[in-house]
């Protein structure tokens, strides 16, 4: 993959999807990328950040990436480590949830969490002074309930915080975007004749418990394939990775295509 980056199929998709989002991410980042939720679903959840929506309020509400990264730019001002979690965990949740209660119910847990204020000041020290993968590996297994798919948003938005970070700065690494990993890694084998069945891709980039050295191919990987965008007329040059991340979330493709 770090030679041949992304397939040519996922190089015009990702140019469909700009076509269609430009205007939305006129200023070539994701700040615009707004998630719904539901305020009085989180009412149990404190400290709760004053620029959300209050618990009380009915129905639902938005909330930006840009939004939260102010929410967390304040927070962090102030060391208040929790509020800034509970702000990129509500963003990443949404109206997502399942009948056992996940998002709410295990945020409330993860809070209750002794040492949750160190662990989380560690890993932004870490990010600071060290950079992304060491910040990684302060907060993984840490915090139970707080996997890397909600922890690599906190770091998210740290990033975006902090200035300066050591290195590159972080970027959300889930299950969805792992998948979009595997899809290129099996496309990159199969066209290489190192990985005919895709099961090396499979082990490689897994659904979950991403290893920090992982985590830091994962960072490696967004950054070149970046600037492998901006040698295209699809792609907006100046773009930044996380314009990438936020693409590949939400774009499908064929790898046969």
């Amino acid at each position: 993959m770090a030679a041949r980056l992304l397939p040519d199929a996922a190089v015009r998709a990702l140019g469909r999807w700009w076509k269609t989002n430009a205007a939305a991410y006129a200023d070539r980042t994701p700040g615009a990328h707004s998630v719904r939720y539901t305020p009085g679903r989180w009412a149990q959840i404190t400290p709760w950040p004053e620029a959300l929506a209050p618990t009380s309020a009915g129905g639902d509400a938005a909330v930006s990436r840009a939004e939260v990264a102010s929410v967390v730019a304040d927070a962090l001002q102030r060391e208040a480590f929790k509020e800034a979690l509970v702000a990129t965990y509500v963003w990443g949740k949404g109206k997502r949830g399942t009948p056992g209660g996940s998002g709410p119910a295990t945020l409330h847990k993860i809070l209750a969490h002794d040492g949750l204020d160190a662990t989380l000041a560690a890993a932004v020290t870490a990010l600071r002074e060290h950079g992304a993968p060491q910040a990684y590996a302060a907060l993984q297994g840490q915090v139970p309930g707080l996997g890397p798919a909600f922890f690599t948003k906190f770091l998210y938005f740290t990033g975006l915080a902090l200035e300066p970070v050591h290195g590159v700065r972080p970027l959300i690494l889930d299950r969805v975007l792992a998948r979009r990993l595997r899809q290129i890694a099996a496309a990159v084998g199969r066209e290489r004749g190192h990985d005919a069945d895709g099961s090396i891709a499979a082990w490689v980039w897994s659904d979950g418990n991403w290893t920090p050295h992982r985590y830091r191919v994962y960072l490696s990987f967004m950054h070149a394939a970046t600037d492998q965008l901006a040698a295209h007329e699809g792609w907006p040059s100046g773009a930044t990775p996380d314009l990438l991340e936020c693409a590949l979330f939400t774009t499908r493709w064929e790898t046969s295509g």
